[in-house]
């Protein structure tokens, strides 16, 4: 199984350092959640791991090769990313959508084979888009939208799935839907799941393991029970919370104090 690790790596863009010398092992076999405040770097992390951003020092080590140096298939081979926002070629349909997950195993003479046509089949039944397979992308909704993307990075038969926000624009319902379908490939296939996450409690109930971002550096990590108290909220949010125990999962709930309408106490 394949390992992705980060060494003394600095990130940042014209000279503007966004990440400063960090380490970070992403553990094999699970789902990892980036966590912080907007602007914080969680997004550059996750495409410096992906070789979508060059470091400014540092290394990013794929299945112990620094991924830098690797051959762009050989990359996509075993490790697959879906962005904030794909933008989709217009026109296409899911399944013409799909095939393109196979592109690293073409060649100039590699013909469309039987494996290539059983990996979309297998992508598009995991993702239950079977039956959208001949509807155009752009007429799908938000949440089959992403599900026909996921299906692509299933296409390309990677252990490492990166997802920068894959719930974002996505009601409840879908939200839901769509970490479910993660948490499947994570608990059925030992897929290595890292993604980007704005909702806490979200975060916190399908991570095996949370990373924290703040001030360019990698402020706590590890297991949601271990690690997420009001304390780090307030570090890492400048938010001040309550953290109790999801009553269905077990799993930290953070509930933020502010302004709102109480019915404690109040006269029946």
């Amino acid at each position: 199984m394949e390992t992705l690790t980060a060494k003394d790596l600095t990130l940042g863009f014209g000279g503007n350092v966004i990440i400063d010398d960090i380490n970070l092992e992403i553990p094999k076999g699970k789902v990892s959640v980036l966590i912080g405040a907007n602007g914080c770097g969680k997004s550059t992390i996750l495409r410096s791991l992906a070789r979508l951003l060059k470091p400014m020092d540092g290394t990013v080590v794929l299945d112990g090769d620094n991924i830098a140096k690797m051959k762009t298939k050989e990359v996509a081979k075993k490790l697959a990313i879906l962005p904030q926002t794909p933008i989709t070629p217009e026109g296409l349909t899911v399944q013409e959508l799909v095939k393109l997950g196979r592109h690293p195993y073409r060649g100039i003479t590699k013909k469309w084979s039987k494996k290539d046509d059983d990996a979309v089949e297998r992508a598009l039944e995991v993702t239950n888009m079977l039956s959208l397979k001949d509807r155009l992308v752009d007429s799908l909704s938000g949440g089959q939208r992403q599900r026909a993307w996921i299906a692509l990075t299933l296409a390309q038969e990677t252990e490492i799935i990166l997802l920068d926000e894959p719930t974002t624009y996505l009601d409840m319902t879908h939200q839901i839907d769509v970490l479910d379908l993660l948490f499947d490939l994570n608990e059925k296939d030992g897929r290595t799941i890292v993604m980007v996450l704005h909702d806490l409690n979200l975060a916190s109930r399908y991570a095996d393991h949370i990373i924290a971002v703040k001030d360019k550096k990698i402020f706590a990590q590890g297991k949601p029970e271990e690690i997420i108290t009001s304390e780090l909220v307030h570090e890492v949010f400048q938010m001040r919370c309550s953290v109790a125990c999801d009553p269905l999962f077990g799993t930290p709930m953070c509930i933020p104090f502010g302004k709102g309408r109480c019915v404690l106490n109040s006269v029946q």
